[in-house]
């Protein structure tokens, strides 16, 4: 059946903003302006469109956004339709981005919204620079940390503070946090309240596998890199010609073990570290993500400071609190970071430290350096193939081979953060 019923948004939004409420913000004056400005001249940006962002995508359509654009790099599958109510089993393989916008833009009138099927990173500060807001509804720490460093980047740059909301939920737990760039803790500040992911020890899954995710985990790191189906470059999780080849050289691998329960979605749910996702944690966080993103576009009430955390796990269970700042945080904190190493430490051991020392966790570093004499000498490159093979010699150089001293800077850059970390070296042994 077709609804005919149409909603009055000026009537719902202007009981919000034509009067003061219990808990309003010092700087609120009531304005019948306010609800033009909110639905035409306000521009958000919506980054992901899965089980969350569906539903933040919804709340920002009946709230009375108009002009909302949206980001996502993943094609619907089946096993999406549980939750991500906003498609069908037409849209099986298309962008999500473009079906959800497809979606809200049919049903409600007057939406202006915009889907880029691509990756965050395809898009530079000049784009970014063009919204009010970002909301987040990632399940991708590492595309957290990008859009958080891209925003303080443009904060430091520029001077203007682009305000980012980040939800996230995991089963029936979830959390809202209000992010302005420079002035509260950022992603990167507070990384350590992200569970690690699950990993499965090397000897184990090439020795002695037993259990299901063994057998995808070595067709994922060994048999890849081994085979190179597709060519010298990374899994992608997102690439469904990926994640079948994965899928039947690990069911293969289960035979030959006699193990039981490889299936496609496993090998997608081990390969992607896809989380567990419950349709109504996601309502409930988007919810306060779009409320939050209404009280700092119209400052109509005093906005959340600067984290809440939602359990329903058993009951109901809320509680909001304010995190601290990290003064030497890798992204906000602006300081050169001390790196301590020993005199018999190779550029490997800089490298790896980087790789798996809390708070860093940077996988595909380039490294450079300012010499004596002023001149700018590249180290190490990680992701472009001729470059690597050309400084791969260097990971096994002791520091002061490469003319690397106490006090001597290493500007490190990495895909997952936007801006460039300095480095300084703390080498007591090396004169």
């Amino acid at each position: 059946m077709e609804c005919t019923n149409t909603i009055n948004y000026d009537l719902h939004l202007s009981r919000l903003l034509l009067r003061k409420g219990a808990n309003p913000d010092p700087d609120f004056a009531p304005n019948s302006q306010m609800i033009s400005m909110l639905q035409h001249h306000c521009k958000i940006l919506v980054v992901g469109a899965g089980g969350l962002g569906c539903e933040i995508i919804k709340c920002l359509a009946v709230t009375g956004f108009k002009a909302v654009h949206v980001i996502d790099m993943d094609t619907i599958d089946l096993s999406n339709l549980n939750r991500q109510f906003l498609f069908t089993t037409d849209d099986i393989g298309k962008p999500k981005a473009e079906a959800a916008v497809g979606a809200v833009n049919e049903r409600i009138e007057g939406l202006k919204y915009i889907a880029h099927y691509n990756k965050i990173q395809d898009f530079d500060d000049n784009f970014y620079q063009e919204f009010n807001m970002v909301i987040c509804g990632l399940d991708s720490v590492f595309a957290r940390r990008w859009i958080n460093s891209m925003l303080v980047n443009i904060a430091l740059q520029t001077g203007s503070i682009i305000p980012m909301v980040d939800g996230g939920t995991e089963a029936f737990k979830g959390h809202c946090r209000v992010i302005l760039p420079t002035h509260t803790p950022c992603i990167e500040c507070t990384m350590d309240l992200y569970p690690p992911q699950q990993n499965y020890p090397l000897c184990t899954i090439a020795n002695t596998p037993r259990l299901p995710e063994h057998c995808v985990e070595y067709a994922r790191i060994v048999t890849w890199e081994r085979e190179q189906p597709f060519g010298d470059i990374p899994v992608e999780g997102d690439n469904p010609d990926h994640i079948a080849w994965i899928y039947k050289t690990a069911l293969e691998r289960a035979k030959s073990y006699d193990i039981q329960g490889v299936t496609y979605r496993l090998t997608q749910g081990v390969t992607k570290r896809i989380i567990p996702a419950v349709a109504s944690t996601n309502a409930t966080i988007a919810a306060a993500c779009v409320t939050e993103c209404l009280k700092m576009t119209t400052s109509s009430y005093l906005h959340l400071d600067n984290y809440m955390m939602f359990n329903n796990v058993d009951g109901i269970y809320t509680f909001s609190y304010k995190s601290e700042k990290k003064e030497d945080c890798l992204v906000c904190g602006r300081v050169k970071h001390k790196m301590q190493l020993c005199k018999d430490d190779t550029l490997y051991s800089f490298i790896n430290t980087l790789a798996r020392a809390d708070g860093y966790n940077l996988q595909k570093p380039t490294l450079t350096t300012t010499t004596d004499s002023g001149e700018n000498k590249t180290l190490y490159v990680s992701n472009l193939p001729q470059l690597e093979e050309q400084l791969r010699p260097n990971l096994e150089k002791k520091l002061f081979e490469l003319d690397l001293r106490n006090g001597s800077e290493i500007v490190v850059t990495d895909p997952g953060i936007k801006m460039p970390l300095t480095f300084k070296l703390d080498i007591s042994d090396i004169i």
